[in-house]
């Protein structure tokens, strides 16, 4: 090779490594789609308006959010694993992708693999509530009463293989309770017979049972979450109540397809971690009932595995019947 072939071929070598970087420098520019997998108006979606303004404006271009609801939330984070991945396509992700890799023997995406993920976004606390015909003032009182009436006591859930239903039979499994299961068509339903004493015992969303609980129609027994939660700090967690190592929460996080630059990927946590610890930002989401919780995209990773692996562990332990 002679001296001009072999400069060429250098020349074309530094190009080409310097590209992704030259390409991640001046990203983004163009608009940014935030696919949300739920209807307008849930959590998946709260979020997701929540964070594009800010994002965008960090980012320097329109984050705008488009809905694609469908067969239990799956159907969008389908449509995100298909996108190309440049960074233009993200995915409002939440804990349903990790139950529905528990639940579902044949998901059109790989959960674990078909994402990269960027950062957690919130987190929200669950509350174990029963109606005030429970004697059980505490949970380690119901755990004992439960022991004492096996197959007697009733809890309810929105419906088989959701988030509660599954957090719900980790608390049973961990301490070798037997109630009994009645299955609603959504939270509204639960949370309604709870409060007609149609069933003793519900792990309800904390923003749907905060004003009966402190309206006193419903007793607060512990917490889902590692911490207490700030609207009721006099109400204990479930590890604090004599469980040790039980934590569930509603999270939610930003993902996007595989493949994206790994450059691409840092600047957006670090915009994301920006807009979360922004007090105003921050009030907005805390207004919401949600706790802002960002973390690196290797810690995400860690976490949707973890808690896959979790929620698997509980589909077997409580024999519920794959999908």
């Amino acid at each position: 090779m002679n001296r001009t072939a072999l400069a060429s071929t250098i020349l074309t070598s530094l190009i080409s490594s310097f590209a992704p970087a030259a390409a991640a420098d001046s990203y983004p520019v163009r608009p940014i789609r935030l696919i949300a997998s739920f209807p307008p108006g849930g959590g998946v979606d709260i979020n997701a308006r929540l964070l594009a303004e800010p994002l965008g404006k960090v980012l320097g271009q329109l984050v705008i959010v488009d809905n694609r609801p469908g067969a239990g939330g799956r159907l969008g984070v389908e449509i995100a694993s298909r996108a190309t991945p440049d960074g233009y396509t993200l995915l409002l992700g939440g804990i349903g992708m990790a139950i529905s890799r528990a639940l579902y023997t044949k998901l059109p995406y790989d959960t674990l693999n078909d994402f990269a993920p960027i950062s957690l976004l919130t987190e929200q606390p669950n509350i174990l509530v029963v109606n005030l015909s429970v004697p059980a003032k505490s949970l380690q009182e119901f755990i004992a009463l439960a022991r004492a009436k096996p197959g007697t006591l009733v809890y309810g859930t929105p419906g088989v293989g959701t988030g509660t239903h599954l957090a719900t039979e980790l608390l049973l499994t961990t301490e070798r309770l037997q109630l009994l299961h009645v299955p609603y068509k959504g939270a509204g339903p639960s949370l309604t017979a709870l409060l007609a004493n149609e069933i003793s015992v519900y792990l309800s969303t904390f923003a749907s049972a905060l004003a009966h609980v402190k309206a006193e129609r419903l007793r607060a027994l512990a917490v889902t979450t590692a911490k207490r939660a700030k609207p009721l700090p006099d109400v204990p967690t479930v590890a604090e109540s004599g469980v040790p190592g039980y934590e569930y929460s509603t999270w939610y996080g930003l993902l996007a397809p595989a493949g994206v630059q790994p450059a691409i990927i840092d600047k957006l946590n670090k915009s994301v971690v920006t807009v979360l610890e922004t007090p105003e930002i921050k009030r907005l989401y805390e207004s919401q009932g949600l706790e802002p919780n960002p973390s690196t995209p290797s810690q995400y990773s860690a976490y949707l595995r973890s808690e896959t692996q979790k929620w698997t562990m509980v589909v077997r332990g409580a024999m519920i019947a794959l999908q």
